[in-house]
């Protein structure tokens, strides 16, 4: 078997030359797809800094500060005490006060800066003038300006920096900032309620599970939380979701998608076979393989699966896009029809398939993640019947991940860390209160918990439902379901 590769190449420039394993149509190594909600004050302590007041959009006004955090939350080695700058912002314009117990939302961070969630996460600014609620956004540590060691070339110098980058060290991080806040403002009696979106919903519901004593109660958006391990059926998965949703758009469309891996291989083993494939779908460099072109497809059919949503419903467009080709359009001119309907429908000069981008914050952050505790087995399972079969392979991946930063991945640690098996029979012991919210088109509701476990763990599910989109700004664009969902 070829090597499984799930992890994004940007973060070393030299991983794509590391592992180039070529085409077979029994394994198809490609990057992972993404966790994310959108596609790519005043201290009474010296733990806080005041910063200015800030505005992101016109009915939301933000004050920013930073609290010093603590680097290592669970050692009492002398480099555990270093402390580092840690944002957070607060909405203070719907608060009803300490003194009348108004609650507080806090939206946990997840992969990437403040500012992305800030702008695209609406649901909490939407419901407090109905509670009259405090909201407070909280970054994650080593994105955006909550960066240890200085700066980010420090803190990503190597695998001894990169340790303390943990989902149980971000929940500890969120656990202190709370309650300074809330000693802050003296509101020690105000309930919390976290919320987050994708890998941010899986953070507020461990949160909930954690640190019982800080958050009365928590919405998790999409969030996978039983994407870890066996727990997901080899066979199903993300892209079993992904080619379900494309041949409910098209038959035809799903049919041909599926037919085209085999074509890209033949061709891609002809004498100037790879630069017919360049020159077909316009590549903005020549395709070193064909498995950088199948790389990039695999990733944008997920990405319109997963953010598939008004105003423009990319499985549609794409599946348009194919099954409207004028009669005698070979297949693969079909595809190269879906790469430019998937980017805005606009005949660019190019597509940068496969060359170089540089690596954004998400991308450095996210792949240290998934090589040491966010080991999340996504591979092409037998019902991902729009690809080729290819099962997610462990041990590759942990040896890739080694060739990376010179550490194994723990790869059981999320499900001993926060439970996953029998997760019925133990969070109806011991868990309350988390809302487990899903649309079931996206193809993380996966890993999702799709029912409900008792009265107080609770599942909002909807059919036609995507990423995350229950939690974001509503839109006059919103369809009928949404907003029946956010209610």
């Amino acid at each position: 078997m070829d090597t499984f590769l799930l992890l994004s190449c940007l973060l070393i420039q030299c991983f794509l030359m590391i592992i180039t394993p070529t085409m077979s149509q029994q394994s198809i190594p490609f990057e992972g797809p993404r966790l994310s909600a959108h596609p790519e004050f005043k201290s009474v302590s010296d733990h806080g800094i005041k910063a200015s007041s800030t505005s992101t959009s016109s009915n939301t006004k933000f004050r920013t500060y930073y609290y010093k955090q603590t680097l290592d939350h669970f050692n009492y080695r002398p480099d555990s005490f270093i402390t580092f700058n840690h944002r957070y912002v607060i909405d203070f314009q719907y608060w009803g006060g300490a003194k009348t117990d108004a609650p507080i939302f806090v939206n946990l961070g997840e992969e990437a800066p403040l500012e992305l969630d800030m702008k695209a996460i609406g649901f909490l600014h939407e419901q407090a003038p109905k509670l009259k609620a405090l909201i407070v956004f909280i970054e994650h540590r080593y994105y955006g300006q909550s960066v240890p060691f200085g700066s980010r070339q420090e803190a990503f110098m190597n695998a001894s920096r990169l340790g303390y980058f943990t989902s149980t060290q971000a929940l500890a991080d969120y656990a202190e900032v709370i309650l300074h806040v809330k000693k802050m403002l003296m509101a020690e009696r105000s309930p919390v309620v976290v919320f987050g979106a994708s890998y941010g919903g899986m953070l507020a519901s461990w949160f909930r599970l954690k640190y019982p004593h800080v958050a009365m109660g928590a919405l998790a958006s999409s969030a996978p939380i039983l994407y870890f391990d066996d727990l997901v059926p080899a066979d199903g998965g993300y892209y079993a979701v992904v080619s379900s949703d494309f041949k409910g758009a098209s038959q035809s469309c799903h049919d041909t998608i599926a037919q085209s891996w085999l074509e890209i291989g033949e061709l891609a083993e002809k004498p100037n076979g790879l630069q017919q494939l360049s020159r077909l779908f316009n590549t903005c460099s020549p395709l070193k393989s064909a498995t950088v072109l199948e790389n990039y497809l695999i990733l944008m059919y997920g990405s319109a699966a997963q953010y598939n949503r008004a105003p423009v419903y990319q499985v549609n467009r794409i599946c348009e896009a194919i099954d409207g080709a004028p009669k005698g359009t070979s297949v693969l001119e079909k595809v190269y029809a879906a790469v430019v309907a998937y980017n805005s429908g606009t005949n660019l000069s190019c597509y940068n398939i496969g060359g170089y981008r540089p690596p954004s914050e998400t991308t450095e952050g996210w792949t240290w993640q998934r090589c040491s505790d966010m080991v999340m087995p996504i591979g092409l399972g037998r019902n991902a019947t729009m690809f080729p079969y290819s099962p997610f392979d462990l041990q590759d991946f942990m040896n890739t991940c080694y060739s990376v930063y010179g550490v194994y991945p723990r790869p059981h640690w999320i499900v001993t860390e926060f439970g996953g098996h029998d997760i019925d029979l133990v969070l109806k012991k011991f868990g309350s209160n988390i809302i487990f919210s899903n649309g079931l088109k996206d193809p993380w509701s996966s890993g999702g918990v799709l029912h409900n476990i008792s009265d107080s763990i609770v599942a909002v599910t909807t059919t036609e439902g995507s990423h995350c989109l229950d939690i974001l700004y509503s839109s006059s664009d919103d369809p009928i379901w949404v907003i029946k969902q956010r209610r």
